[in-house]
């Protein structure tokens, strides 16, 4: 009897142990991944499950305690992991571009890869992948330029770096995000040809290549549907026709409609619980306009993900590698020497002779700083070089000054006189603040304040107004002393305007970055006049500024004197985060003050070259005939000091390229005339097509400034021996191009050699050439390499939109190799059958 006791005791253990087992699938790591999540989903009840597709506390995913659920951490990129404080700045994502080098983007992914994992990040938000329309666009620095082939190229071993280490890439803002004027409205209206040929491929190949574990969505709309509800988009293009697995996130924010998001595609509303919430979802889940299944698939996706990046399983962290990363840091710095860019060498003006050089002057409000593009990419570095201290540091011998040769409107501000009223009693203006963008209502606080220069990292700290979407009024009186001309000068971001004695003199009311207007008036001594200055904030950074003064107050005199007395003026200037970001457009022109200063530094000392820092490129008519050489550095992250001095000393060779066209004139560009919603119907038609950048200034033979895929190096080379092994095989070709680069000069240097495809004879409009190939190739003076580049039947397609399908045609294509879009070495003709 006991023995049969024992048995049956023996047996219900086992059994017990088996059913908890099966019980806990979801929790063994030898599991087959779809069988964990369908498990632990087959646990949940339908309120988790609806709760678990909400983000939570702005970074993090939605914890479930009663079934060991973790939360999962992210952070902002792609420049660095900067969302939990400071981290390894690397440059901004066009400078990655313009190295053409994708071993090094692949470095950087690894990189960041490891950077997430000694802070416990799970998801980073990067890389981003949106095509440059215009210059202007606020985030061009954060994108990979204007050409879908080589973002394509790039973003495919970013992200697989990203993700050799554990960590979730998410390719984002999806889709066509090509400005940021007015982003959460516009409408990006595209034709469905230009929207395959031009603005998916990068997503298609992160998707289809890199195997990308998330997507994130952006803030406009497509074709009048926003993004985050764009079943075309997201269903039927991302799920169904390329096989995405993942994750598909909206952006912070992006999400404005619960159900019609949940419907079209959304499976994360990030920060979470403003609109795909319970409290609407499980409403609609009871009158049937939702069903269960729909809701179960996107906690598989989000699970699934987690689970195939052993989240579950392992802990995320790595303490050993350090949070200020020297291995992260020295891939920041081989980032800024391989894509920094050399525009103009006047007389080989470069590399700078030290034996014959005993002054070198850095003159400009970016000589002596980091400087870097703002909005969510902005990285705070532990530590970081500036072009001052590289100059320092590495031309030995040499004296090296600087100085800012500008007046800073913060001065110019702060020597400004305003009084409240005419009793001439109290200085300052009279400032109310509203809790709106339109000074409705009765202000929320009335203060006085002496000087206009404000800029706000939280709230203006009256009671009632947050950090976005309020408004202030400036009013008062000015009273010269003398008679004659002053310069009125505001810079503000967002909106302004400005009265002088009642006449509107400044109106630049809508959102933009902090914009500067310069306006003179001529004032009679002894003289009141009235003043009102208005702002409103709308999104992102905050900050109004307000000077009135005589010109002879915005004197020049340091940079003239100091460039008078060097061998060399080397002026940095451009944009910076405060000019430069996400939430608004920037100019296309630099500053008054930076062309000012280049003319004055010219006059002085003719051996003039600049140190341009902008996400793209800057309107240069004005000024670039003055200077001898043009570095463009765009914003080369925390080694960027080093990287810029060991260019202009010649210890590193240029080797940056173009990865966006330089347009002459804003009336260039092909999107001058459809880029700004100029009728305010909200909708920004791509009228340019396919038409972009360089396909647009060579297919119509428009001289740019400088073209696509150009850079000057300090050695030459030579092309040669181009041969096209072609092969065909029922209906499917592939082509393997061969050719020799030779390095003819006396230095040691890197050269991008681009392949372009080009189709004369199309039954469709295509346009002169495009890229379908690139290696960057390293050559010791004298040294002749063999560089094969293979192209597959993409290189030969074009979108069919009758078909709805990539193809070709038969006929003659023309291989084009050379070192820009405009500079083409060789080419040869082959006949597909």
């Amino acid at each position: 009897m006991k023995r049969i006791q024992k048995i049956c005791i023996a047996f219900l253990l086992v059994a017990a142990s088996t059913q908890n087992t099966k019980a806990q699938v979801y929790k063994d790591p030898k599991a087959p991944v779809e069988s964990r999540v369908s498990d632990l989903v087959s646990k949940m009840t339908l309120e988790e499950k609806v709760d678990f597709i909400n983000g939570k506390d702005w970074m993090y995913t939605k914890p479930i305690a009663r079934l060991g659920v973790p939360s999962f951490k992210m952070t902002d990129g792609p420049t660095g992991t900067n969302t939990h404080g400071k981290s390894t700045a690397y440059p901004a994502s066009i400078l990655n571009a313009a190295t053409w080098d994708n071993a090094l983007n692949y470095r950087l992914g690894a990189a960041l890869g490891n950077d997430c994992r000694s802070r416990n990040v799970n998801f980073l938000l990067a890389p981003g992948v949106n095509i440059a329309r215009a210059p202007m666009a606020g985030r061009n620095f954060e994108y990979l330029g204007e050409d879908p082939y080589l973002s394509s190229s790039l973003v495919v071993s970013y992200i697989t770096g990203v993700q050799s280490k554990g960590v979730v890439a998410t390719v984002k803002h999806f889709a066509a995000n090509n400005e940021e004027y007015d982003r959460n409205n516009i409408s990006s209206d595209i034709d469905e040809r230009t929207l395959r040929e031009i603005y998916l491929p990068a997503f298609k190949a992160a998707v289809q290549k890199a195997n990308v574990g998330a997507v994130m969505n952006s803030y406009n709309l497509v074709n009048g549907v926003q993004a985050s509800h764009n079943n075309y988009l997201n269903n039927v293009i991302l799920k169904e026709q390329w096989g995405f697995k993942g994750i598909l996130m909206s952006d912070w924010g992006g999400v404005h409609d619960g159900l019609a998001a949940f419907k079209g595609g959304t499976d994360l509303e990030m920060p979470g619980n403003a609109f795909m919430k319970p409290e609407v979802l499980l409403p609609a889940f009871k009158r049937g306009e939702i069903t269960e299944a729909m809701i179960n698939e996107k906690v598989t996706r989000i699970l699934r993900v987690c689970f195939t990046y052993g989240f579950f399983d392992r802990p995320q962290l790595i303490e050993s590698i350090p949070n200020d990363d020297p291995a992260s840091a020295a891939v920041a710095l081989d980032l800024a020497r391989g894509g920094i860019v050399l525009l103009k060498n006047q007389g080989n003006i470069l590399p700078l002779q030290l034996s014959k050089t005993k002054k070198i002057a850095i003159i400009g409000p970016n000589g002596d700083t980091y400087n870097t593009g703002g909005g969510s990419s902005r990285t705070t570095p532990f530590h970081s070089v500036s072009t001052l201290e590289g100059l320092k540091k590495l031309a030995k011998g040499v004296e090296v000054n600087y100085t800012m040769g500008i007046p800073s409107l913060n001065s110019l501000a702060s020597k400004s006189v305003f009084y409240t009223n005419s009793d001439l009693n109290t200085v300052g203006l009279t400032a109310e603040y509203f809790n709106n963008r339109n000074l409705e209502g009765k202000p929320n606080g009335v203060r006085i304040e002496k000087i206009i220069d404000n800029e706000w990292v939280q709230t203006p700290g009256i009671e009632g107004i947050g950090q976005d979407n309020f408004s202030a009024r400036y009013t008062g009186i000015i009273k010269p002393t003398k008679t004659t001309d002053y310069k009125f000068t505001v810079q503000g971001d967002d909106g302004y305007r400005l009265w002088v004695n009642g006449e509107k003199v400044m109106d630049l009311w809508k959102e933009q970055s902090p914009i500067i207007t310069n306006k003179m008036i001529h004032l009679e001594a002894g003289k009141e006049y009235s003043i009102k200055l208005e702002y409103f904030e709308s999104g992102g950074d905050a900050s109004i500024r307000f000077a009135w003064y005589e010109p002879t107050d915005e004197n020049y005199n340091d940079a003239i004197k100091m460039a008078s007395e060097s061998d060399v003026a080397i002026v940095c200037i451009g944009f910076n985060l405060q000019i430069e970001h996400e939430g608004s457009d920037r100019p296309f022109e630099l500053l008054e003050m930076d062309e000012t200063l280049i003319d004055k530094v010219t006059k002085a000392n003719p051996n003039t070259i600049v140190v341009l820092n902008a996400g793209g490129n800057v309107h240069m008519t004005p000024w670039l005939s003055k200077v001898k050489g043009l570095v463009h550095a765009f914003y080369p992250g925390q080694e960027g000091g080093t990287a810029v001095a060991e260019i202009l000393l010649g210890l590193v060779n240029p080797s940056g390229k173009l990865p966006v066209s330089f347009e002459k004139e804003w009336a260039d560009n092909p999107t001058n005339k459809n880029y700004y919603d100029t009728d305010k119907d909200m909708r920004v038609p791509y009228k340019e097509e396919l038409m972009l950048g360089y396909r647009y200034y060579d297919t119509k033979k428009v001289e740019p400034m400088f073209p696509f895929g150009f850079g000057l190096s300090y050695t030459t080379f030579t092309y040669s021996n181009l041969k096209v092994d072609l092969k065909q095989n029922d209906a499917k070709i592939a082509a393997t191009v061969t050719f020799d680069v030779k390095n003819t000069g006396k230095v040691d240097g890197a050269e991008v050699a681009e392949l372009y495809v080009s189709d004369p004879v199309c039954p469709v409009i295509r346009p002169a050439k495009e890229l379908k190939g690139f290696s960057k190739v390293f050559l010791k003076s004298g040294e002749t390499k063999k560089v094969t580049i293979d192209l597959d039947e993409a290189a030969f397609s074009y979108f069919k939109t009758a078909q709805k399908a990539f193809g070709f045609d038969p006929g003659d294509f023309g291989i084009l190799v050379g070192s820009s879009s405009q500079d083409i070495k060789l080419q040869k003709t082959i006949k597909v059958n």
